[in-house]
């Protein structure tokens, strides 16, 4: 199995050889592509899946520094926190393996926290305005997070 992510068509096509088995809209980062820290944006490259967080947490769960906050997302709460990230559901966090390019130093995609994670259902996928991470729709990052293992390949296509 490999993951690749296409910013240019902000498409997430999971492969079984030359087989799609899944294909997701997405939604990158709003300042392009990049993996220098603090750049707030998506790292290209090959990447792992470094950790998968989250397993049997119900839809829409609240995580914050990766841990479930205990709440559940509703458009009540988005309104009462409107300038919250939010990170729902799962979290697939990513690792670079590329040295110098997405791995160690200023440019370390574990470092920064890139995840791909689930978003409000009101957030707009095929547009990119993460501030770097991967977002999915909820019910899909579910499909692909029971699909995948730690150490599943990821790669990040301009």
């Amino acid at each position: 199995m490999k993951l690749v992510i296409s910013v240019s068509q902000q498409t997430a096509y999971l492969l079984d050889g030359l087989e799609v088995i899944l294909e997701c809209a997405v939604s990158t980062a709003l300042n392009g592509v990049g993996c220098e820290k603090g750049s707030n944006q998506t790292p290209l490259g090959k990447h792992l899946v470094r950790a998968k967080i989250g397993q049997d947490e119900p839809l829409n769960a609240v995580f914050k520094g990766r841990r479930p906050t205990g709440e559940i997302y509703t458009p009540a709460l988005g309104q009462a926190y409107p300038n919250r990230d939010w990170i729902l559901t799962r979290i697939l966090w990513l690792s670079g393996t590329e040295k110098g390019k997405n791995r160690l130093g200023s440019v370390d995609t574990m470092q920064r926290y890139i995840y791909i994670h689930g978003t409000p259902d009101t957030e707009p996928m095929g547009i990119a305005l993460s501030h770097g991470c991967i977002r999915m729709r909820n019910s899909d990052l579910v499909k692909l997070f029971d699909l995948i293992a730690v150490g599943t390949p990821v790669v990040i296509e301009a």
